[in-house]
Order: C-alpha cells, then sequence, then structure tokens
C-alpha cells in the first residue's frame, strides 16, 4: 500500500517542499530510503522502527521503501523521521490513519517516540506559506518560532502517539505567537554606552557609523577600550524591523543556531570570531555550502579583534561581501547566495608590541617588525574602512570616574533612528537603505558636497592620496554626518568631520 506525507527540508537559508512516499509491499522484512538520503536520514529507519513500536503500533513486517521527492537534491538531518514514521503507519489498512493534504510535518524521533527539536523550521514554514500550506505539525520546542509566520496554523507535537491519535480525532493542539510579545526585547542590553569614560572622538565615530552602516576600524594601545566600545555598537543601532528580524532569524534557523533561547534574533547580531579562523568559517563554505560568521552576522556587527592576528588570506575573502551585501558560494554540487549586510567593525594595535605613538610607554617594535605586522592587513581591505579612529590610552582622571558620566546608549540611539528615518525617506523606493549602501550615481545626486567644500576635498585627495573609493566614502560618512545635524546639503564642515576619520591609518604607513 502506497502512503505519501507531506514536509520540507532545508537548503542554504531556503527551504524547499518534500514528499514522503512511503510504499509497503510483502516480500521479506527491509527497510529501504531512497532520494539521495545523507547518513542521518538513512538512519532514520532504526529510529522510526524503534518509536512506532515503542508507542504502541505496530510496525509492519513488510518491504517498506521510502522516497523522498524530489529524488535529485541532497536531503540532510533527522528532520523526516516524524514524516516517515506517520506514512508507514498510514500505509497500514488496519489503522486507517491519513494525513492532511495541507499540512507539514516535520521532527526527528527519539527512541521512545518522543519528538526532538530540528533546525531550519523558520525557513520551512515561510517556504509553507508561500506553497499555499495551510498548517505545519513541528516539534513543541520549534513551536513558537514557526507560529510568527502569519497565515499558517501550527501544531507542536511531544511525541508520536499524540499526533497519531490527534490525526485520528481531528483535535491536534495548537500554538499562537504574538509579533508584539516577541519584539518586547529588542531595547533591553546589558551593555550601555554610559559605561565607557572618556573616548569621545570614539563614541562619535562609532554614532555616524550606527547612523549610516559605514564601517569602522579602531586603532590603539592595549587596554583603550577598543573591544569595549565594539560590543556596544548594537545598543545604538536602531531597532530591527519585523521583516529585519524574520530576515535574519531565518539564517540562525537554518544554521540550527538559538539566539539565546528565543524564537527570533530581536537584537541584531554582534558575531565576534576568533582570529584563528577559516576562510570556510567566515564567509561559509562545505561539500554543501553552508552560512559563515558573515552571514550570522548579517543586519547586525561583525567584530573583527586583532585584526593583524587572522590570516591574510581569510580577511581577503571579505572584500566582495563588503561591496556587495552577499556572498556566493559555488561547489560542484551547487551554487548558494546568503546574506551578509553587515557592519564591520575591526580593532588593532598600531604596532606588535602596542605601544607605537603612546605618550606614556616607548614601542620596543624594530622598523622591520612594524612593517611586517602592518603588512599583514591589505591596503585594499583598510581602504573599505569608511571610519578609521585613533583610540588613545584613557587619563586617570576618566579611569577613576571624575568629570561627566558617559551619554547613555538610548540618547544616541534617538539620533541615530532620526538620521536612519531621512535616509529612508531619500530612498524611498530605491534598493539602498543607508548611506554607505549608496551608489556612486546615488552619491553625485545626494551626497554632492557644497562649493566652498570642493577645494578641501581637492586638498585632501592630493595630500593623503585619496583612492577614487576613498573619496566616495568620505562622501558618504559626510553625508551621514549632515543627516544627524538635520542638514539637508553636506557643508564644508561635514566634509572636514569626515575627512579626520580617513587619517588614522594613513599615519600608520611610516616608521616608527
Amino acid at each position: 500500500m502506497l502512503a505519501r506525507v507531506f514536509s520540507a527540508a532545508v537548503l542554504g537559508v531556503d527551504a524547499f517542499r518534500v514528499d514522503v512516499e512511503v510504499d509497503v509491499a510483502h516480500g521479506l522484512p527491509s527497510f529501504t530510503v531512497v532520494g539521495l538520503p545523507d547518513g542521518a536520514v538513512k538512519e532514520s529507519r532504526d529510529r522510526v522502527k524503534a518509536a512506532v513500536r515503542n508507542a504502541g503500533y505496530r510496525f509492519p513486517p513488510h518491504r517498506i521503501t521510502v522516497n523522498l521527492a524530489p529524488a535529485d537534491v541532497k536531503k540532510e538531518g533527522a528532520a523526516f523521521d516524524l514524516p516517515v514514521a506517520l506514512a508507514v503507519l498510514g500505509a497500514d489498512p488496519d489503522l486507517k490513519l491519513s494525513t492532511p493534504a495541507g499540512m507539514l510535518f516535520l521532527g526527528e524521533l527519539a527512541l521512545d517516540g518522543t519528538v526532538r527539536p530540528v533546525r531550519g523550521v523558520l525557513p520551512i514554514a515561510l517556504e509553507a506559506r508561500r506553497l499555499g500550506f495551510e498548517a505545519l505539525c513541528v516539534p513543541r520546542e520549534n513551536a513558537v518560532e514557526a507560529a510568527v509566520v502569519q497565515g499558517v496554523t501550527v501544531h507542536p507535537a511531544d511525541s508520536i502517539g499524540q499526533v497519531v491519535e490527534g490525526l485520528r480525532t481531528g483535535r491536534l493542539p495548537r500554538i499562537d505567537a504574538d509579533p508584539a510579545e516577541v519584539l518586547a526585547a529588542r531595547g533591553v542590553f546589558d551593555l550601555d554606552f554610559a559605561e565607557v569614560r572618556g573616548q569621545a572622538h570614539a563614541k562619535r565615530a562609532l554614532e555616524i557609523a550606527a547612523a549610516g552602516g559605514h564601517n569602522v576600524l579602531l586603532v590603539g594601545p592595549p587596554g583603550s577600550g577598543k573591544t569595549m566600545l565594539a560590543r556596544r555598537l548594537p545598543t545604538i543601532l536602531p531597532e530591527m524591523s519585523w521583516d529585519e528580524c524574520l530576515e535574519t532569524s531565518r539564517i540562525y534557523s537554518a544554521m540550527g543556531v538559538r539566539d539565546g533561547g528565543s524564537a527570533l534574533v530581536v537584537r541584531r547580531p554582534f558575531r565576534a570570531p576568533h582570529h584563528t579562523i577559516s576562510d570556510a568559517g567566515l564567509i561559509g563554505g562545505g561539500t554543501i555550502p553552508r552560512c559563515g560568521e558573515i552571514s550570522l552576522a548579517h543586519n547586525g556587527v561583525l567584530f573583527l579583534d586583532e585584526l593583524p592576528e587572522f590570516k591574510r588570506h581569510v580577511l581577503e575573502v571579505l572584500r566582495q561581501p563588503l561591496e556587495d551585501g552577499e556572498v556566493t558560494i559555488s561547489r560542484a554540487s551547487t551554487t548558494l547566495t546568503f546574506p551578509a549586510r553587515f557592519t564591520l567593525v575591526a580593532a588593532m594595535n598600531p604596532c606588535p608590541c602596542g605601544y607605537w605613538g603612546d605618550p606614556y610607554r616607548a614601542c620596543s617594535c624594530s622598523p622591520s617588525a612594524l612593517r611586517k605586522y602592518r603588512a599583514r592587513v591589505s591596503g585594499p581591505l583598510l581602504d573599505r574602512f569608511d571610519l578609521q579612529v585613533d583610540v588613545p590610552a584613557v587619563p586617570f582622571r576618566q579611569i577613576h570616574g571624575q568629570g561627566q558620566p558617559g551619554e547613555p546608549s538610548a540618547e544616541i540611539r534617538a539620533r541615530v533612528a532620526d538620521a536612519r528615518r531621512r535616509q529612508a525617506d531619500r530612498f524611498r523606493g530605491m534598493r539602498i537603505t543607508t548611506n554607505a549602501a549608496m551608489t556612486a550615481r546615488a552619491v553625485r545626486r545626494f551626497a554632492a558636497p557644497a562649493d566652498d567644500a570642493e577645494p578641501v576635498l581637492r586638498h585632501a585627495v592630493e595630500r593623503l592620496g585619496l583612492s577614487a573609493r576613498a573619496y566616495t566614502r568620505v562622501l558618504k560618512v559626510a553625508r551621514t554626518i549632515a543627516d544627524l545635524a538635520g542638514s539637508e546639503r553636506v557643508l564644508r564642515e561635514h566634509v572636514l568631520e569626515a575627512l579626520q576619520f580617513r587619517t588614522t591609518v594613513r599615519s600608520l604607513g611610516g616608521t616608527a
């Protein structure tokens, strides 16, 4: 007898429908799974047998063939356990079990019949809605994650026995999620800019970066607060919209990563990979490509601490994603594109010992060691940092807490949100979200400097040797500074401030 149950799988960060077809025929007992299953899918036969029997149902002692269609796409993971078990039971004429055509099932089975959570539920729920499915039956731990997708009824599953009885009686439990309740934690942070003493220049740079989506490089001696500042950048970024939450959460769900146990990623991601990371770990890869850290940082911040300690070839793979906002991974079996629109923040010491140019401690590095250290980061990559900030050591007076306390993140975030709203109005109807993402044509249209600013730019290009890319990025930063000031035009003072953030790394080109 033939039975069919609908399920789904994830490829990259997107889902596709899978038809689980089971044929139970007379013959010697066997259990065969076809349709390009991986090891975890092949092993489902043992889990399904034990789960069905321990749940109190008879497992057919016949020849069972399971087909996962489409048969030419690789299937991974244990999420097919539940639909395979239901299809096997549905092929038993004595049980008389039927599954609704408009319902999609997924879940891993334990040997006692309980349903365990799986990855990729959110992209599967989004695909189910697009395909017109009316309901989903998913593990209870994944139910809220699926329920945030409006228009699809979600039934939480605790065990195969509960699902079978619910299908036979028509009384499956259901669960709902309130988007407002899910988003309630967006503005709750454990860190705050008020805790940072001094470093007004660096704080200003991070405010500009948050307002315009610009990349930032922090250069300073050990202990000057570079990491402390970088970790507080998400607290001043605008709150994520519902669409951004779904877009980012889809990536985390596909990777099986939970953001603090929350159903959705509601705060902008902050990813800080160790400098020993590989290029595949950073941008993604594998035989069947999976996301890397840059995609997990989508709509958030990617922080690279101790930038020169990263392998040079690993850093170089960042250049294309920084320009395009996405990364394409090509393998012999498939080619997948992952979103990767993030703000890059990097920190580095000015030299190996960390004290080159420090007024309090002498640098002990030789000129050759200094050149070798700085050569670890290429010029083209440095050119992609819109803001290059000197972070000096903090004086004792500010460390001790004297003077005015730091400005809280909420106040900075309010100014950033106002600047982002101006950009949203300016770029309405265009595929541009921030000033940093402006094309060359958009820069000429929206960031053209006032007449009295042109001599300043000309002098800067000649003296600093700015590339065409750096010149464009200066105008983008100036446009953001103008937005923070509420100015419609990019004035001379905005250009002058933007140029201040292109001199730090240029100064590193000298000798000790």
